[in-house]
């Protein structure tokens, strides 16, 4: 019964937008769609007896159903129920209104503009089973002692966005987008931002400080007429996270898409620049912090996460990509007494995989991953997954 319950949920949600663009059909030629994905992926750590400590071992499956109804061509909504390690979330249910290519209202809860990578973070959408450092939410080894990586995708929230696309010649686009959402959450003598308060019913999905976060993202997309397309983007992101709205945190990263006929490279950099609540006393921040002022007498009240990837597609045959990435992350800044991290810590991997289509819908995917930790002992992580579309 427990499982039912947000199941049931979940499709009752998915049917009301169906209903709603039953009952707006006499009026306008309404188009409907119903989508989704589901991955079951395993991972195993060679290097330990019991990888539950370090991570989310073992099977872990992801499902995505979306169902989208366009009442006009300048009205439509978008629902999507979600599972995954966190058990079923919302993972979106906005309405556009379609001014036209210069300008969309997006209003409702919603993944912000922010980079490449969480625009196909759905399982079916990329070609391993895990996500890239910067963006990873629960399979990187370590992921409690690095409190999971920059901004863990999907990063969902409530909000308004607004967004277009001008065309600047035949083959280049820009497009653009600024929103104000609910922000980051965290307590009040928070060191980090703490994303499961983001996720958790028993704190209601609302803004915990009464200030919105306000972001954007410009990028320039280029064609290359029978040859491939280039992206380029910028984002940003800065809003304060704690609930007396006294700690901010600025999200900035830059991203590259390179398609030349059957090649694909990503390229995409994060980085968080977090506030910590900082006793006023030096007997408290001693005991809280496991450095000392500096040799001015200051003390750093920040702390700097970064996180980098690139990554590689090539089709080696029909139906089979090889994929190699390199990502990594690194954070700088004071830690508490109780971190295992130092004020300087980094993390680099390697990931090596093939992706195999047999089918259109059916996807299998292997890789193979190597760690190599500056605070701990390096390890390997062995991917193999299951994906299914419609």
């Amino acid at each position: 019964m427990t499982l039912l319950r947000p199941i049931a949920r979940a499709l009752v949600v998915l049917a009301g937008v169906a209903v709603l663009g039953v009952g707006a059909a006499s009026t306008y030629a309404v188009e409907r769609t119903f989508s989704g994905s589901m991955q079951l992926d395993y991972l195993l750590l060679p290097t330990e007896l019991r990888g539950r400590a370090e991570t989310f071992d073992g099977f872990t499956a992801e499902v995505s159903l979306k169902a989208n109804v366009d009442v006009s061509d300048h009205l439509g909504f978008s629902v999507k129920a979600c599972y995954g390690c966190h058990g079923f979330e919302m993972g979106m249910a906005y309405m556009d209104v379609r001014v036209g290519d210069l300008l969309t209202i997006r209003s409702g809860r919603f993944t912000p503009s922010f980079g490449d990578f969480p625009v196909r973070h759905d399982p079916a959408n990329h070609r391993t089973s895990g996500k890239p450092l910067p963006y990873d939410m629960g399979r990187m080894v370590r992921l409690r002692e690095w409190n999971m990586s920059v901004l863990p995708a999907p990063y969902v929230d409530n909000g308004l966005e607004l967004r277009g696309t001008i065309a600047l010649a035949d083959t280049v686009d820009f497009d653009w987008a600024a929103y104000v959402i609910g922000g980051f959450r965290g307590s009040a003598d928070a060191t980090d931002v703490d994303f499961i308060q983001s996720r958790t019913p028993a704190l209601y999905y609302v803004d915990n400080n009464s200030e919105p976060t306000v972001g954007g993202r410009l990028a320039v997309a280029t064609r290359f007429p029978e040859l491939g397309a280039l992206t380029v983007g910028v984002s940003a992101m800065w809003g304060r996270y704690d609930p007396d709205a006294e700690l901010d945190a600025l999200v900035l990263g830059g991203d590259l898409v390179l398609k030349l006929e059957r090649w694909i490279l990503r390229l995409e950099y994060l980085l968080r620049r977090t506030e910590m609540a900082v006793p006023e006393s030096a007997a408290e921040r001693l005991a809280a912090f496991r450095y000392g002022p500096a040799a001015d007498g200051s003390f750093d009240e920040f702390s700097l996460k970064e996180g980098w990837y690139a990554e590689t597609e090539y089709p080696i045959a029909t139906g089979l990509d090889l994929v190699a990435r390199f990502d990594g992350m690194r954070r700088r800044g004071n830690v508490s007494v109780s971190s295992p991290l130092r004020d300087d810590s980094l993390v680099l991997r390697y990931t090596l995989g093939l992706s195999w289509a047999p089918m259109t819908w059916l996807r299998v995917k292997a890789s193979g991953e190597f760690y190599d930790f500056s605070d701990f002992d390096d390890e390997v992580g062995v991917h193999l997954g299951l994906v299914g579309a419609f």
